[in-house]
């Protein structure tokens, strides 16, 4: 009774102790997922592009042989990534030579801001300026530059996990059917077809934000007369897949590069405020509607699972941390146990 379970200052379903227990696996699986970073983050980005594109191959199935349909998913996904990260660098690299021409423009003003600091009693300013070189910059940029590089490893391990997934995926699905379907009270084949078509819609949903905000961007970039819109278009539109972390970039890159070009702090604040509302109208009204209430997620949710993960796995983890907590909330929604959580987790009201 709710009074009985009221007296002894529990719940129904959750304990002290298995609460406890929660935490602790919880804890250590984090801790496991850290260590083996090498082997866990390309094996998890694989599901997730797995789960996302297994129903364009389901419906290439029924319309041609399984070969021919598994050959072409495998040219669509690998087409698709490869442009978005071609175009990211491309963005980068536009910006990058760009800021190697120019940096004597970023050492003036950081001279100048120096200077302003000194004057009104903060000395310490006037130290760093001597960090402040060209040659920072260039080993910045270079940086920058081999971290990108290094991406094509991870992508590589991606790609033969997704591949040996694809091959996989019917084979699996029999062999879960064979042993039941269900584990934990959980039907596996409805959790899986269910997260499927969730990463499918959060997939369509970002890149629809993504177009809309590298088009602005695009056109505040000429209106305002900033040069090279277009990798700033390029930019904005391929880190707005990460949420939080790649808009925030996507807003402060530009509005420094307006400070560094015009030598004008209030052009550079146009810039920073016009980036801003986008960004906000785009991630608060666009995307909510968007989504609708299947992927409703508490705000604070999505922003610490973004932290956690690129805590745990870097920009990988950045990207996969709002899909993960897509996966979580779909498993917790069948669970009645799970209900709190579920609830806890999600931006609707009941």
């Amino acid at each position: 009774m709710t009074g009985k379970s009221a007296v002894n200052g529990t719940e129904p379903g959750l304990s002290t102790t298995g609460g406890l227990l929660l935490v602790i696996a919880t804890i250590l699986l984090l801790g496991a997922m850290s260590w083996g970073e090498m082997v866990f983050a390309p094996a998890a980005f694989a599901i997730f592009i797995v789960m996302v594109v297994w129903p364009l191959q389901a419906w290439l199935r029924t319309r041609m042989p399984k070969s021919l349909a598994i050959v072409i998913t495998i040219l669509v996904t690998v087409v698709s990534i490869v442009a978005l990260l071609l175009l990211f660098v491309w963005g980068m690299s536009v910006v990058g030579q760009w800021l190697i021409r120019n940096g004597s423009q970023f050492q003036t003003l950081y001279k100048t801001a120096s200077d302003w600091l000194e004057g009104h009693g903060v000395p310490i300013a006037g130290q760093m300026t001597d960090m402040f070189s060209m040659s920072w910059i260039v080993g910045m940029v270079q940086t920058t530059l081999s971290r990108l590089n290094g991406l094509a490893g991870f992508a590589m391990l991606v790609f033969a996990f997704a591949v040996l997934g694809l091959l996989e995926v019917e084979d699996l699905a029999r062999r879960i059917a064979a042993s039941g379907r269900r584990f934990g009270g959980v039907d596996l084949i409805e959790v899986g077809r269910e997260t499927a078509s969730q990463f499918g819609k959060y997939m369509l949903v970002r890149s629809i934000a993504s177009i809309v905000t590298g088009a602005i961007v695009w056109l505040i970039a000429m209106l305002v007369g900033l040069e090279h819109p277009s990798a700033w278009a390029a930019i904005a539109f391929t880190l707005n897949y990460i949420p939080f972390i790649g808009p925030l970039v996507a807003t402060l890159l530009p509005t420094l590069f307006a400070l560094a070009q015009f030598q004008s702090f209030q052009i550079a604040l146009v810039v920073l405020v016009c980036l801003t509302v986008v960004q906000f109208i785009i991630g608060s009204y666009l995307e909510p509607v968007l989504t609708g209430s299947t992927l409703s997620m508490s705000p604070f949710a999505v922003m610490f699972m973004v932290f956690l993960w690129s805590l745990l796995w870097g920009l990988t983890g950045a990207f996969i941390g709002v899909p993960i907590l897509v996966a979580v909330l779909t498993v917790c929604r069948r669970l009645p146990s799970m209900r709190w959580l579920t609830v806890m987790l999600s931006a609707d009201k009941t």
